[in-house]
């Protein structure tokens, strides 16, 4: 139950936390799909490998299973140096991914897309003024040249899209594929029906968890409005920890505090979620 559609593994081993124990867990709560996602252009090989040696860990009959449990993805993440040298990062991408061992696990490309929330401070250090319009134009250029290669590849596309609506949505028209999800979705209702119309999938997360009271109506009909075969899951852990958990490292055994949530808003069981979400998740990867 309860699968996860987004997550960073080596960054949870990079915070020092037991991966070998998250990845137990998962299987002892008969967790169906979890997605390690990428965000650079060379990472996957390198996550591939830490995946290998988390295996070598546990026992056996739950290594196989959580073998069987995860999948990756490809992409780049609209940092200002990948997007100032995007010819080349792409060429490192399509390598990596030609020389993957275990294509038959490799799912989606992404996470790409665009991010023009600034905060200088934050984990992402963004700041307004390094987006000059060379740069503006090549994160535009980066996230497309990302949606080509998926439709070469008939892959979805992990989309990360912050502050960026209105550039996303016409990116994404440009190219006119339209297979993949809206990861962390953080618009509204009417962003949510114009992607909804085009084809794609919204992932929810701890985010919405996070939901203020006088917000909260508004969420709890942006969480119905998403029809049954578009919605899926997601953690983005380490980040956005569920409440009651906010503040402290997310993984993705937290994730069933985001489908009570939701399931909560939607009026249904956490089963019914998760057998929806499954049943979502079998159709967008093909599996």
């Amino acid at each position: 139950m309860f699968s996860d559609t987004h997550f960073h593994f080596h960054h949870l081993i990079e915070r020092g936390l037991d991966g070998a124990e998250i990845l137990t867990q998962l299987v002892e709560r008969n967790t169906f799909f979890g997605l390690d996602i990428g965000t650079q252009c060379d990472d996957l090989l390198r996550r591939h490998v830490q995946f290998q040696e988390t295996f070598a860990k546990m026992q056996p009959g739950v290594r196989d299973a959580a073998s069987e449990m995860i999948y990756y993805s490809a992409g780049i993440w609209p940092d200002v140096e990948e997007i100032k040298n995007r010819t080349q990062a792409m060429k490192k991408l399509e390598e990596s991914i030609e020389t993957f061992m275990d294509k038959t696990h490799l799912v989606a490309i992404g996470e790409c897309g665009l991010d023009h929330h600034w905060n200088p401070s934050g984990v992402d250090g963004r700041c307004e003024s390094d987006f000059d319009q060379s740069v503006y134009d090549g994160e535009r250029e980066l996230f497309q040249m990302q949606i080509d290669l998926a439709r070469k590849m008939n892959l979805p596309v992990i989309v990360h899209s912050r502050d960026a609506f209105d550039d996303t949505i016409d990116c994404i028209k440009n190219m006119g594929y339209h297979n993949g999800i809206i990861h962390c979705y953080s618009y509204g209702k009417e962003e949510a029906r114009q992607f909804l119309d085009l084809g794609w999938h919204i992932a929810f997360g701890g985010a919405v968890t996070y939901t203020k009271k006088s917000k909260m109506e508004e969420m709890q009909d942006l969480l119905r409005f998403v029809p049954d075969d578009r919605l899926l899951m997601e953690t983005d852990s380490p980040y956005l920890a569920p409440v009651p958990l906010r503040g402290q490292i997310n993984t993705p055994v937290f994730i069933e505090h985001c489908y009570s949530f939701v399931a909560q808003a939607r009026g249904m069981m956490m089963s019914e979620l998760s057998v929806l979400v499954d049943r979502n998740i079998r159709n967008l990867f093909n599996l």
